[in-house]
Order: structure tokens, then sequence, then C-alpha cells
């Protein structure tokens, strides 16, 4: 596990840290939600906890957050029996692979990460087998970056009549991460381009698809994602500090 201890003083300033964050970005996003034409309410933000210790999660579930994303299985798995949350508010966004969704079946109220239909396919086979419905976002790599997971713009529509006829799985939106750019207006480019998207897709009316969420911005270009149309921002290092890896 990559997640390092920490003593009570370390907690302590990473707790107030945290309540200051948290209050810049609450009110950042309700700016730019209005700026957008909507209501604050209407934009959730999910805390991406990827290397934060269990304790500072419990205290930020405690003290606003709803929603947490986890990138790694591995650590996911590690840190559950801590979370004390419904799998409602657990949330996985990394990559993922199919010998690690086994594990975090039934762990998970959505996995934000489905970039295939061999992962789609085997998310269904074990929803079905634990006899539950897993929600689930199509991640678009709306960049064409080869560093990056995701199906392509092009690929998107006919994946999801694939997967949307699988049992056990249930699509309600679109995820994706832009390439990394000073330029706030191509990033703007983007996130308008999934938007386009999540509304073309909608508008097709699939059996089993929803376009309820779409889940783009993170720390650096949060503000822009929502004014260009998204309702979930997933946002870590802005929050909890930058991370700390376990040194081996």
């Amino acid at each position: 596990m990559m997640v390092r201890s920490y003593d009570e003083q370390e907690l302590k300033q990473r707790f107030f840290d945290f309540e200051e964050n948290y209050k810049i970005i609450m009110n950042n996003i309700g700016e730019a939600a209005v700026k957008s034409g909507r209501a604050p309410e209407e934009i959730q933000l999910l805390a991406a906890t990827k290397t934060v210790p269990h304790e500072l999660i419990r205290y930020a579930t405690e003290h606003g957050i709803r929603l947490i994303g986890e990138n790694k299985a591995q650590e996911l798995i590690a840190k559950y029996p801590y979370y004390q949350l419904p799998k409602e508010q657990i949330h996985f966004i990394g990559h993922l692979q199919t010998n690690k969704v086994q594990s975090i079946i039934g762990k998970v109220g959505m996995i934000q990460s489905v970039d295939s239909l061999k992962l789609a396919a085997e998310i269904s086979k074990r929803s079905v087998a634990q006899n539950l419905s897993t929600d689930i976002l199509i991640e678009v790599n709306v960049g064409y970056e080869e560093s990056k997971s995701g199906t392509s713009p092009e690929q998107l529509s006919n994946l999801i009549y694939q997967i949307a006829a699988l049992p056990g799985i249930s699509i309600q939106g679109l995820m994706t991460i832009p390439p990394i750019s000073e330029d706030f207006d191509q990033t703007r480019k983007f996130f308008s381009n999934i938007y386009a998207m999540s509304v073309d897709i909608r508008d097709k009316n699939i059996d089993n698809v929803n376009m309820d969420i779409l889940s783009m911005g993170m720390s650096g270009d949060y503000c822009q994602a929502i004014l260009e149309g998204s309702n979930m921002v997933r946002i870590g290092s802005l929050l909890f500090g930058k991370r700390i890896y376990q040194s081996n």
C-alpha cells in the first residue's frame, strides 16, 4: 500500500489545511456554477483520495465530503475497512485491470473509468454473480493521448451501444481527463467537446443509458470544466495537499 503513517501533530495540520482548502474550493465551485447558469448544489465534489490516509478521509467525510474516489484497487481494499461509508459514496476513478474487478465489485457505488467492452463485460459478469447492478461512466480519451486510458471519441457511440446490452451494469454518463495545458481556452474546448458528446448520446435515448453525470475537471481545471457543463469534479491535491508516497 502506498499510504504512509502520520503522527498526531501532522494529522491535525492536515485536518486544518483540509478545512481551509474545502471552503475555498466550494466557494469556487459555487461561483462557477452560477456563471454556467446552474445552482451550486448541482455540482458534486468528489474527493480524490489517492495516498490520503484513512484518518483524513474520515475527517473529510465528517466535515462535508459526500463522495470519495480511489485510483488503485489495492489501495481501496486496504483502506476500505476504515471508510465507514456506504458504497454509494465510494467511486473507483483510476485505470482498472480486469483481474482487479472482482475485488471491488460490491464495495463501490460507481466505476468511473470504463474504457473497453472487455472491462465492461468483466464488471457485468462479476456484478451478476453477486446479484448486483453496478453504475459506470464511460471514460473518453478526448485528447487522444497514448499515455491515458479511455475510448476515442469516434468509438464512443458504438461502445456505449455494446455495453448497454450487458446485464448487471448501468451507464450513468461520461468521464474524461483532458491533456495538461496552461491554455485554459484549449482546455475548455476539450470539456465542451465532451459535453456535446453527452448531449448527443442522451438524444439517442438508448436503453440502459443515462447521461446524468459528466465527471470532468480536477485540481487544476475544475472551474473551467464546470463552465463547460461538468456536474462532478474530482479534486485531490488541491483539497488534501501534495500527495506523499510511502517510501520503500
